[in-house]
């Protein structure tokens, strides 16, 4: 029951961080290769290559390839100025990938004309500058050659992603408004996300666009797990964690194991010896004492993924076990059903206790008919 919940806790636990992480940054960026920089700062544009775009959109791992940039700002506030950095959404998106993290508001409403001044502010931000939604604020964009630039906004909504990378530093807002800024033309971005159908192939996706034929040698195609490296490698210990826990799981089940089955063996060393005395053989007493023991393993098991399948059901239905989100990313336990593990963990602990519990019907061997039947 344990490991079967520690798996799928585990599975479902990376499962709904990494989709947190691509739904609001994809599996994949393609922008300029900027080696001396952080791949998520403030970004050199490159310019719309549509040819390409539309090959990418056509490839069937694709879900969906989107324009975006970043920018660094000043919020500023009444009475607070705090450092910002822009996520620039494009209009095609809709900004559909971003309605699940609202908690108020709603997102800009895109007119086709001018840039939306709406933007999206996180709850950490929000509740460390006392921002509610409709409250209007100044973007400072500081700038190489003069004056920082003033623009004028207002917040459309309060986004809540789980992630404190996240909340505490990014805001979002429409991308024409970035490249207004930054005095870009409507043909350049900060560079493209892409969407795959399936997250695993990830890095093979990645290394097969950038050696493409079409992909321009001056751009960089990298998958979201170089850009937050920090947050999947703290994922992957989690993994690690989860077999270490199993393994002692499974070395403490083996010993209490062992443990029943001699207690069991010697209770009985009477009537083992009366056997013996009347002609069973060592093989058919130690085949009975077996049958004992599977039907203990076998009653453990499925009553153990019997109580498993019914706590997790309950858990994704009434999320009765919170968890605090600024520490885990997620505010509930996530359970991810694994049919393949589930199996081989039943599998393996009924093979495993079997090959175990021959040891000590070996004691059978060791009794004497006479000596068994005087002990009492």
């Amino acid at each position: 029951m344990i490991m079967i919940i520690t798996v799928c806790m585990t599975a479902g636990f990376q499962e709904t961080v990494q989709n947190k992480i691509f739904d609001f940054w994809g599996h994949i960026r393609i922008q300029e290769k900027q080696p001396s920089q952080s791949v998520i700062e403030k970004m050199n544009p490159i310019e719309k290559n549509d040819s390409l775009i539309q090959q990418l959109e056509r490839h069937p791992a694709i879900l969906s390839v989107h324009p975006f940039a970043t920018q660094y700002a000043l919020l500023k506030t009444r009475n607070e100025m705090e450092g910002i950095l822009l996520k620039g959404v494009d209009k095609k998106v809709g900004w559909n990938k971003y309605a699940a993290f609202l908690k108020k508001g709603s997102v800009p409403k895109i007119e086709s004309s001018d840039f939306s001044r709406g933007i999206l502010v996180s709850q950490q931000q929000a509740n460390r500058l006392q921002l509610q939604v409709n409250d209007s604020l100044v973007l400072y964009f500081t700038q190489q050659e003069g004056h920082p630039r003033a623009r004028k906004v207002f917040i459309a909504g309060i986004f809540q992603t789980g992630i404190d990378e996240y909340d505490r530093l990014f805001a979002l807002v429409d991308i024409r408004m970035i490249r207004q800024v930054n005095g870009w033309n409507e043909k350049q971005v900060g560079g493209y996300e892409i969407f795959l159908r399936d997250p695993s192939t990830l890095d093979k996706i990645a290394n097969e666009l950038y050696q493409g034929e079409s992909f321009p040698a001056t751009w960089d195609a990298i998958p979201i797990k170089n850009v937050t490296p920090q947050l999947f490698d703290w994922l992957n210990m989690q993994v690690v964690t989860r077999n270490v826990l199993i393994t002692i799981m499974t070395v403490v089940a083996l010993i209490n194991l062992i443990t029943s089955l001699l207690v069991l063996v010697l209770e009985r060393i009477q009537m083992i010896g009366i056997l013996k005395a009347l002609g069973a053989a060592d093989t058919t007493i130690q085949r009975i004492f077996l049958r004992y023991a599977l039907l203990l393993t076998t009653s453990g098991i499925v009553l153990g993924t019997f109580l498993a399948f019914v706590l997790m059901f309950l858990q994704q239905k009434t999320g009765f076990i919170q968890l605090d989100e600024s520490a885990y990313y997620i505010d509930k336990i996530e359970f991810k059903i694994m049919p393949l593990p589930i199996a081989l963990i039943m599998a393996g602990t009924l093979v495993i206790s079997l090959f175990v519990l021959l040891l000590p019907t070996l004691l059978v061997k060791k009794i004497s008919p006479i000596r068994a039947i005087r002990f009492s």
